[in-house]
């Protein structure tokens, strides 16, 4: 059983990017497991606090991304960009600096995303290249998933109800958990 790990870049409690995130739990291949974790309580990147000790919700989602095979990021897209909620995770989940190797090095991770705009969430898709890059987690490139104008793609209870995004999904799922099997295999 590949088990990966999904974190939704949005607090937002109606978020687009939270229910794809709910929808690909729910059309994973048979042979895959999709985990949701959350960026909610973490706290704004501040050495002082870092240097009184990493904070718990920070330490429990270390955690979870380096017991992951494989960690799917999905992304809006503000300004441009990425959201600075998310980045600010990472940020932390890079701290101390001696952990990028536990939780980031040779990792697989993908990027998907949804947004209410007509572009969907290219740019900030593309802007998460050189952080994963610097990192040294491996971006599975394989496939796209710009979910746009989302407000038609999901239903009022944040249900996926667009077929075609439903397909498009899950073949980006079954693509990255081939990809995450086979560099799992080549490494044992």
């Amino acid at each position: 059983m590949v088990k990966l790990l999904g974190i939704s870049g949005s607090l937002r409690r109606g978020s687009y990017n939270s229910a794809l995130l709910r929808a690909a739990t729910r059309l994973m291949p048979p042979e895959a497991q999709l985990a949701v974790a959350s960026i909610r309580d973490i706290p704004l990147y501040d050495g002082d606090v870092e240097a009184q000790g990493i904070p718990a919700a920070v330490a429990q989602l270390k955690d979870a991304v380096a017991a992951a095979a494989g960690v799917l990021l999905v992304t809006p897209e503000y300004n441009n960009s990425i959201p600075g909620v998310f980045k600010n995770a990472i940020d932390w989940l890079s701290r101390p600096n001696t952990d990028v190797k536990r939780v980031f090095r040779g990792r697989p991770f993908a990027v998907i995303g949804a947004s209410p705009g007509g572009f969907g969430t290219t740019l900030s898709q593309a802007a998460w290249l050189p952080v994963l890059r610097t990192l040294g987690a491996q971006f599975w490139a394989g496939g796209r998933l710009q979910v746009s104008r989302a407000g038609s793609v999901f239903d009022e209870a944040g249900n996926l109800k667009d077929p075609t995004i439903e397909e498009q999904l899950k073949q980006f799922l079954a693509g990255y958990v081939e990809f995450v099997r086979r560099g799992a295999a080549s490494s044992a």
